[in-house]
């Protein structure tokens, strides 16, 4: 069962057709990764523990309640267990609160376009595994990461070749991948448009993020990025208003500009808040949604 108002016409031939719900409301999914101080992680010791974190089962109910929106963007780390029982626990859960999950946020430690083979295969295994896992938890997308490379700067044609191989692996699950302008150097929105378009898969697109590259302090060259990587998205975005730079100093979004691209886009899919500045997680996603809410109506 994926998410409530989105349905899947496995059609691998011409691509995922994925229908999206039309009220502003429906479109609005919540990131866990802002609040990983709360949620456990993979790598958190085993309970019980002098701070009690929630499982991600928990997360579900909590930004239904919280928030009264009932779509999730779960990271990777917070998955405390690979094994088929906890992913089918954590699919009934989802579906049982009549919430979805809308997309997995991967994120892995191998460079899709090194130079060493085994390096690439490495990135190739780990994009396999999550696509694995947002089958078997109803999730019709994976964004999965490009990390630097130790012995290459960013090469166009192995990252092309390497995820030309995930996404047929994704096809194949009908599950789509997506690319996010996170890192500024291995993950450029340029050059991640460059290897979508180069790839050329209905099954692979890109995730824009909001903030990510205005950190570089090339204010224009990123609001350009952001239209580049909108040409090319499918079905998540990452929503924030603020990001801190390298230096500590918050890099304020304009909101009415981005969303302005995101309409002239024609872009139907959901957009994920991802608070990721200092101050409290639950009023941040709140004062994202009363201003996604305004921007998508």
């Amino acid at each position: 069962m994926l998410c409530p108002g989105l349905k899947l016409d496995i059609a691998r031939d011409s691509g995922p057709n994925l229908q999206f719900p039309v009220l502003a409301r429906d479109r609005i999914a919540i990131a866990s990764y802002p609040f990983r101080e709360v949620i456990a992680g993979a790598h958190d010791k085993p309970y019980p523990s002098k701070i009690p974190k929630m499982d991600l089962k928990n997360f579900v109910v909590f930004v239904k309640s919280k928030f009264n929106i009932n779509k999730i963007e779960p990271w990777s780390e917070h998955f405390r267990s690979l094994d088929a029982k906890y992913l089918n626990d954590l699919r009934a859960v989802v579906e049982k609160s009549g919430a979805g999950i809308v997309n997995i946020a991967a994120d892995g430690e191998h460079s899709p376009y090194a130079a060493d083979k085994a390096e690439r295969d490495k990135a190739v295994s780990f994009s396999k595994q999550w696509i694995d896992i947002a089958a078997a938890v109803g999730s019709p997308s994976v964004r999965t990461n490009m990390p630097a490379a130790k012995d290459s700067k960013p090469d166009l044609g192995r990252a092309a070749d390497t995820l030309t191989r995930v996404a047929e692996y994704g096809a194949a699950k009908n599950i789509l991948v997506n690319l996010e302008n996170d890192n500024p150097v291995s993950e450029d929105p340029f050059f991640i448009v460059s290897i979508v378009e180069k790839v050329n898969s209905p099954w692979l697109h890109t995730n824009p993020d909001f903030a990510n590259t205005l950190t570089t302090g090339k204010t224009e060259y990123a609001y350009q990025g952001i239209r580049a990587m909108f040409e090319h998205a499918y079905s998540i975005c990452h929503v924030k208003a603020m990001e801190a730079d390298e230096k500590g100093q918050l890099v304020h979004v304009d909101m009415a500009k981005t969303f302005g691209i995101l309409k002239n886009s024609s872009y139907k899919g959901y957009c994920s808040m991802e608070f990721d500045s200092p101050g409290d997680p639950s009023q941040g996603t709140s004062d994202l949604i009363e201003e996604t809410l305004k921007f998508l109506a």
